[in-house]
C-alpha cells in the first residue's frame, strides 16, 4: 500500500513516475535476465521501498545491480519499517561497464 501512496504523491507533485519497471540486463550483449524496479521518477531516480525492521547490505547490493544495469545515476532505498529511514546511492554511468560495452 505505501508503494501505491507513494505514487499518488509523486503524480500530484506533476512527476513521471513508473511503477514495477522491468530493466533488462546484459552481459556481452546477451540478455541474462531482468529486475524490476519499484519506482522509477523521472527516468532519473530509481526508488527501492523496503518494509525491514533496518536496512541490510543487501538492500544496497539491489539497488547497486538496478542503478549498474541502466543509464539512471541515482538511487533510493526507502525503509517504511518501524523506525523509516533512507540512503541515497549514486553510481555514474562512467563506471558501468556493461553499459559502456552496450554503446560500442
Amino acid at each position: 500500500m505505501y508503494e501505491k501512496a507513494l505514487l499518488i504523491e509523486l503524480q500530484e507533485l506533476g512527476l513521471t513516475v513508473e511503477s514495477q519497471k522491468q530493466i533488462s540486463v546484459y552481459y556481452k550483449h546477451k540478455l541474462v535476465g531482468n529486475y524490476f524496479a519499484d519506482i522509477i521518477v523521472e527516468e532519473k531516480v530509481i526508488l527501492e521501498l523496503k518494509a525491514a525492521e533496518f536496512l541490510l547490505s543487501s538492500h544496497s547490493s539491489q539497488l547497486y545491480n538496478y542503478l549498474k544495469s541502466t543509464e539512471i545515476e541515482v538511487g533510493l532505498i526507502l525503509n517504511f519499517g518501524e523506525k523509516p529511514e533512507f540512503k541515497r546511492i549514486v553510481f555514474t554511468n562512467d563506471r558501468k561497464i556493461n553499459l559502456n560495452q552496450l554503446r560500442k
